[in-house]
């Protein structure tokens, strides 16, 4: 636990939202790992995590699996960033089979911030790299992943909803750390030299440099399937995304109004209790008798 965060569970008051609450820290591996997509996000990420799962590599982790599927992954995210960047204990191959033991592949962010320390954990993997031009993938970020960085909404959530709580550090850390903290300035710089770090580093023949648009051959090619008969999947537009924070923020802050309305009723329902039990078991007579003397 080199983050020092804890693990809480899932209040039973989230009834607004769908999240599992799985603590990886206490997971291990059960299928091996087979692909690294180490593409950066918004190069067709989620896309390709529909297509690696219909090819079989069940599942493909992305960061939807993060915060909006299980939020609890978030912590073991967290000790990977301190380890790494904070100089915080360790984080190795037992700690990324723990968060990824139950994936086949991974793509997407927050996995980009330790693409060397992956291929490194799983050398027997083959890697694949989304990409797209630079221009285009640095306003789609911003419309998208930076605006959610930075979304007011998710940041005052954090302080109320347990699956914000979880996902906007994290998310914050992942920013903060991957872009220098200025993304808007400095993203584009970024994406050059991330891609010419991964080109360097990994061998030609182990690698496919691959975009969305050229569908289903090379992928199969390079991974060795036979190209399936359905149209390759598109998926996560930039209005999609947008939509879909929105939404769940809104089932959050439910979440958050359902939880302080039960607190509430728990706080009301212990005072007329308390009043109840006063009444029945406090020498009452006495008082009642006083009075009446008085009168």
């Amino acid at each position: 636990m080199a983050s020092g965060i804890p693990y809480t569970p899932r209040p039973m008051t989230d009834i607004f939202t769908n999240d599992t609450d799985v603590d990886r820290r206490q997971c291990k591996r059960i299928v091996p790992m087979r692909v690294l997509a180490l593409g950066l996000g918004r190069t067709g990420t989620a896309s390709l995590r529909i297509a690696l799962n219909q090819l079989g590599y069940n599942d493909t982790y992305h960061m939807m699996n993060a915060s909006v599927e299980n939020p609890p992954d978030c912590l073991m995210w967290q000790d990977a960033f301190a380890a790494k960047y904070d100089k915080k204990g360790k984080f190795g191959r037992e700690e990324w089979d723990k968060l990824l033991g139950h994936c086949q592949a991974i793509c997407d962010w927050p996995a980009v911030a330790f693409a060397k320390e992956l291929i490194e954990a799983y050398p027997e993997a083959k890697v694949l790299i989304t990409t797209r031009d630079v221009d285009s993938w640095h306003d789609s970020v911003m419309k998208t992943v930076n605006w959610r960085a930075n979304d007011p909404e998710l940041r005052w959530l954090s302080r109320f909803d347990w699956a914000s709580n979880l996902y906007y550090p994290m998310l914050r850390k992942f920013w903060d750390c991957f872009f220098y903290g200025d993304f808007e300035n400095r993203g584009k710089e970024r994406f050059v030299d991330y891609y010419a770090e991964l080109r360097s580093i990994v061998p030609k023949e182990n690698m496919l440099e691959y975009k969305i648009g050229s569908g289903w051959q090379p992928l199969c090619e390079f991974l060795g399937h036979e190209t399936p008969s359905v149209p390759f999947p598109r998926s996560n537009d930039t209005d999609g995304f947008v939509n879909r924070c929105r939404t769940r923020n809104r089932a959050q802050m439910m979440n958050v109004a359902f939880r302080y309305m039960i607190a509430g009723g728990a706080v009301v329902a212990t005072a007329l209790s308390a009043a109840m039990a006063f009444q029945q078991f406090s020498p009452i007579e006495p008082l009642l008798e006083m009075v009446s003397q008085a009168a």
